[in-house]
């Protein structure tokens, strides 16, 4: 059994309504209601998402902030370019494998989505990867 199960893709842009209107209406892509959609963002990132569900594979839909690495002192910036997201049911063990591979992560722990403990770091061709943890009974 695989430590992690694809999650989301996120993909940032400055114009997340445009991006929204396109994934809608040309790919006719719904919008998702349930889950991280259901307005449980946090306060430290407030910035318009919007979250698309294709047959089950989440696609977020974020507002391009090139400084969120910056204020939050990190290392990743997961907002830069978007990043692919798995879910784990053991953080722990996820991290301690990256660190048993010399792979440095970035722990944002609860940040962006409320119940979601989120790392970020980069695989061999710098690609943005998301493991996050569900805290408590949030989705």
């Amino acid at each position: 059994m695989s430590l992690v199960k694809f999650h989301h893709i996120n993909l940032t842009s400055a114009q997340v309504p445009t991006m929204t209107e396109f994934y809608r209406s040309v790919l006719e892509i719904d919008e998702k209601t349930t889950g991280a959609a259901a307005s449980r963002m946090t306060d430290e990132y407030a910035a318009p998402v919007t979250f698309l569900d294709s047959d089950g594979v989440e696609i977020h839909l974020a507002t391009m902030d090139l400084e969120v690495g910056h204020r939050l002192k990190q290392a990743v910036n997961p907002l830069v370019r978007g990043h692919i997201a798995f879910r784990t049911d053991d953080l722990a063990a996820v991290k301690a494998n990256l660190e048993k591979h010399g792979v440095p992560y970035s722990d944002y722990g609860v940040w962006s989505i409320a119940n979601w403990h989120q790392i970020f770091f980069y695989d061999p061709a710098g690609n943005v990867v998301e493991v996050h943890q569900v805290i408590g009974d949030a989705g």
